[in-house]
């Protein structure tokens, strides 16, 4: 089975309903990260080169099958510089069309029927185009309307992005470089048992930090302190390890974090082993030991895998130590051709952002949760309906 893909395919004068993840990072009504944009332009420029008349979908939050203003991609139309159309099953536009205009079309979340995948809604957003592109890979384990529905009736292409996803990561995931790192954070056991395991068997060495690195603390009887942690998974946890020695592949847990009286941006650190926390102390980031021993292993690695910053990293500069320690060793290693790297996960893209290594990693996923199911083995709904 192959992907559907644009190759071959006359555009000129066609009409496209171009599902784009313009998911963004908004700051006081200012776009302050556009990665997702800036890695939809292939497709969009390719589109508009070749004479098609498109209408990107898009959402933006969660704004809960609601039109709710907090959450339009006004601003993101702005940033483009694309007309906006204020409702995505308006389809008055179209009229006006020419071959190579592009327009934006405000968020599909504002109805409920998107992530209900509705039937009917699917066909009224489908309704005037003549195809479909996904070219939105974050979003293509999520079987809504804008990803699957409207397949069922419109012929369905992927886009070059969505292309690019599944190559770099199929790539990783059946013919990797050995040593293998796989570096995991985040705040829950329970949503990452099945790739946790997946990644066992893929790696050599797998790291856990954050808060779920956190759990593999309490479970092997370490102090944590009053932090985020899942007191229930400690059986999971354990089981987790124990798999990772049956599969030869060493596991390695926090060695000390970064704490606080309170979980606050501007709370005093206080570096501390597992064994010097006290109950009332908050965990917020890695420590200074863990950061050397991860920079360490990075080192030692031919490939590296990452998905979710050690700590809030985004209350730069207190609590942001861990996760740039991994970013720059990651970057640096990348950079003198020792490392193949990989790199998924909203607030993971963020952190290479903010300390300025994004051009340094081999290959940047635009996938938090369908980076995850994707490594994990899952079939994702959005581009199993792309296949021949």
């Amino acid at each position: 089975m192959k992907l559907r893909t644009l190759s071959g395919i006359d555009l000129r004068g066609k009409y496209v309903l171009l599902r784009d993840d313009f998911n963004v990072q908004i700051v006081d009504g200012k776009i302050t990260e556009g990665f997702r944009i800036e890695r939809s332009m292939p497709t969009i420029d390719f589109l508009r080169g070749a004479g098609a008349r498109v209408a990107i979908v898009s959402h933006l939050g969660r704004p809960k099958g609601a039109r709710d203003m907090k959450y339009s991609l006004r601003g993101v139309a702005e940033y483009m510089k694309l007309p906006f159309v204020s409702d995505c099953l308006d389809k008055s536009f179209m009229a006006d069309m020419h071959d190579g205009d592009v327009v934006l079309l405000e968020n599909v979340r504002f109805y409920a029927g998107e992530e209900e995948n509705d039937a009917e809604f699917a066909k009224k957003l489908a309704n005037g185009f003549d195809l479909f592109v996904n070219d939105a890979f974050a979003v293509s384990h999520r079987a809504h309307a804008s990803t699957v529905g409207v397949t069922k009736f419109l012929p369905s292409y992927a886009g070059m992005l969505l292309q690019s996803e599944i190559d770099n990561l199929t790539a990783v995931m059946e013919n990797p470089t050995h040593p293998v790192l796989s570096i995991v954070a985040g705040s829950k056991v329970s949503t990452k048992i099945d790739v946790l395991r997946a990644l066992i068997r893929l790696s050599d060495t797998v790291i856990v930090g954050g808060a779920l690195g956190t759990t593999f603390n309490f479970a092997m009887g370490e102090k944590v302190g009053n932090s985020l942690y899942e007191s229930d998974q400690k059986e999971n946890a354990i089981s987790i390890m124990e798999y990772a020695r049956e599969n030869n592949c060493r596991f390695l847990i926090p060695l000390d974090k970064g704490v606080a009286p309170v979980f606050e941006p501007d709370a005093p650190r206080t570096d501390k082993t597992m064994d010097e926390i006290l109950p009332d102390d908050v965990i917020i980031d890695g420590g200074p030991k863990t950061a050397a021993r991860d920079v360490d292993e990075i080192g030692r690695a031919a490939t590296v895998i990452w998905n979710g910053t050690v700590g809030m990293a985004e209350w730069m500069p207190t609590w942001s130590h861990g996760s740039f320690a991994i970013a720059r060793a990651i970057a640096e290693n990348t950079r003198n051709g020792k490392l193949k790297s990989i790199v998924g996960g909203g607030d993971t893209v963020a952190c290479l952002d903010a300390c300025g290594v994004m051009n340094d990693i081999g290959y940047v996923s635009t996938g938090g949760g369908a980076f995850l199911e994707f490594i994990e083995g899952r079939q994702l709904p959005g581009i199993s309906v792309l296949m021949d």
